[in-house]
């Protein structure tokens, strides 16, 4: 089996918090790809590396919903334009300590994420477009709760982004 098809794989069977996490591990990836780069004064395979890096962080922008995310949706669009920001900083400047510093910051939001994907009702307020076949078509938890009669017992958190 190929890396690309085990990943192919792998990815199938996530959950729309676990894609997040993934897209992270990405940026992670390309971010080491780009101080290898600098390390072997690798000027194209640098500028493509941070091409991906950027690409992720715009396209995780992107899929913010701020009208249902609220502050935190707040919080991680000016998350990813300072990353965006600090990325092309640290490719212009050829920097390996400021690539590790974007590093330190997207492994300290990636780490939350890993954290809130443990939380078995966060994947349900994602947007529809992150979320998986599976969890796109659950019913939330309120609609769970009267089906249920359980009503009372219920108890969904309110975290979004």
């Amino acid at each position: 089996m190929t890396q690309n098809s085990y990943q192919q794989k792998t990815l199938a069977g996530a959950t729309g918090i676990e894609l997040i996490v993934a897209a992270y591990d990405g940026a992670l990836r390309f971010l080491y790809r780009s101080i290898q780069a600098v390390e072997e004064d690798d000027v194209r395979g640098r500028r493509i590396a941070v091409k991906r890096v950027i690409d992720i962080f715009m396209y995780l922008q992107a899929r913010l919903r701020m009208d249902i995310g609220g502050e935190p949706a707040r919080a991680l669009s000016d998350f990813y334009a300072a990353m965006f920001n600090m990325t092309l900083e640290a490719s212009g400047a050829a920097s390996k300590e400021q690539f590790e510093e974007v590093i330190k910051c997207v492994r300290n939001v990636r780490d939350a994420w890993v954290i809130a994907s443990k939380d078995p009702n966060a994947g349900k307020v994602l947007p529809r477009e992150l979320r998986t076949r599976e969890e796109k078509f659950a019913l939330p938890p309120h609609h769970a709760a009267k089906s249920s009669g359980y009503e009372g017992e219920v108890t969904a958190t309110r975290w979004s982004a």
